[in-house]
């Protein structure tokens, strides 16, 4: 193992469940073409050693190109600050230090690339590698892991259940009840998921997992109709200190649920940088009529229309919620919607499917998130509901 965090949450089931929402349309992943070209000037503040920890990785890869090791803790680093900004360009540069070794049998190296493979949908590709991983080391827990996360994503979750037992067989006790917890809640056993991630949270020690544990026991406790104890949660791990695209983005979705709009703005402000955020921002600023948001929308369209000129299709949840909820272009928006739900499953992108459906009154599109809510037993009041408008009746809600 080379770095302590490989094995912690950002390194696991958020960086995969909430890649793809934390990492929207900004910028395509772009792979240098000279050793010393200057990949990015970061904004540095006192005590902030980002820069110099980059610098100190990359001279260390030029000086030893063969040393996978090296590699290893550039590629994470980079994929590190994806998650935290929402900066795709990121993911480019962890791609362009691991392209180096195609032919590597570093459990850490091919883990990282099937984490890139999984960012841009190959989920085929992505547990190929992680598979390659756990045969080179079968104790890689953090391989494990990833392929846990891809099978969430997937809504298999009896694979996902799989990827957890033997985590639990690893002794990563942290990891298999996060990766359990989470089995459970998407599949029909919301206080069960939600007391197997509390447990886990008391086991945790690295921050990176207790700013996890907590967001996502914030969503949990929402979708067990807990707002207080949902907001609770997000607090706590706002309170961590530390940038997380994904944490801001679910805490903002609780804010916008809850008609607080104002505090959206205040949480976003500064974040236009990262699609995911500008989309709330835009949501938020639209229904409180700000003179700014116009601006943030015509970006959005800038942004969305740049990734389609790409061919770049990982961004179809993020689209189809701002054609349907800031252009009321539902027609547009369930399409979208549909075709992000050929490829990922989870609740979010459950909603947004069954929300642009109502909207576009075409029940056929909804069907296969009634079927997701029939055979996994989701338990999310909300989403029950929106399953019952958009057509066939998804059953009696628990």
């Amino acid at each position: 193992m080379l770095l302590p965090n490989f094995l912690s949450f950002r390194g696991g089931f958020l960086a995969a469940t909430g890649l793809l929402l934390a990492l929207g349309a900004q910028a395509a992943p772009r792979t240098p073409t000279n050793d010393a070209e200057v990949l990015e000037k970061l904004p540095t503040r006192a005590g902030d050693s980002t820069a110099r920890e980059l610098s100190r990785l990359r001279a260390a890869l030029v000086q030893a190109p063969t040393d996978e090791a090296a590699a290893t803790q550039l590629a994470w680093r980079y994929f590190d600050l994806a998650m935290a900004q929402g900066d795709p360009r990121y993911i480019g540069y962890a791609d362009a230090v691991v392209s180096r070794f195609p032919a590597t049998n570093s459990a850490a190296l091919l883990t990282l690339r099937g984490m890139l493979r999984q960012y841009r949908h190959d989920f085929a590709g992505a547990l190929s590698d992680l598979d390659q991983a756990l045969k080179q080391d079968p104790g890689y827990a953090s391989a494990q892991a990833w392929r846990g996360a891809i099978f969430l994503v997937k809504a298999d979750y009896a694979a996902a259940g799989q990827a957890c037992d033997a985590l639990q067989r690893l002794g990563r006790d942290v990891l298999a009840g996060g990766c359990l917890g989470l089995v459970q809640a998407y599949g029909g056993q919301l206080d069960a998921g939600y007391q197997t991630l509390q447990k886990s949270l008391g086991l945790a020690g690295f921050p990176e997992d207790k700013l996890w544990l907590q967001t996502r026991l914030g969503e949990v406790a929402a979708w067990r109709g807990q707002p207080a104890q949902a907001e609770a949660h997000y607090r706590a791990a706002l309170a961590l200190g530390r940038d997380d695209v994904y944490l801001l983005a679910a805490w903002t979705d609780f804010l916008l649920d809850a008609g607080r709009p104002a505090e959206v703005v205040q949480w976003l402000q500064a974040w236009e940088a990262s699609d995911s955020l500008l989309l709330r921002l835009a949501e938020a600023g639209t229904a409180l009529q700000l003179p700014d948001a116009a601006r943030y929308r015509q970006t959005m369209a800038d942004r969305f229309a740049a990734a389609r000129a790409r061919g770049d299709t990982t961004h179809r949840a993020e689209e189809a919620r701002f054609e349907l909820r800031l252009r009321q272009d539902a027609k547009r928006a369930v399409g979208l919607a549909r075709d992000n739900y050929a490829v990922q499953r989870e609740p979010r992108d459950a909603r947004i499917l069954l929300e642009a459906a109502i909207a576009a009154q075409d029940s056929a599109s909804a069907q296969p998130a009634r079927d997701w809510l029939r055979s996994s037993g989701f338990e999310d009041a909300r989403l029950r509901r929106l399953g019952q408008a958009s057509g066939t009746d998804t059953g009696a809600t628990r």
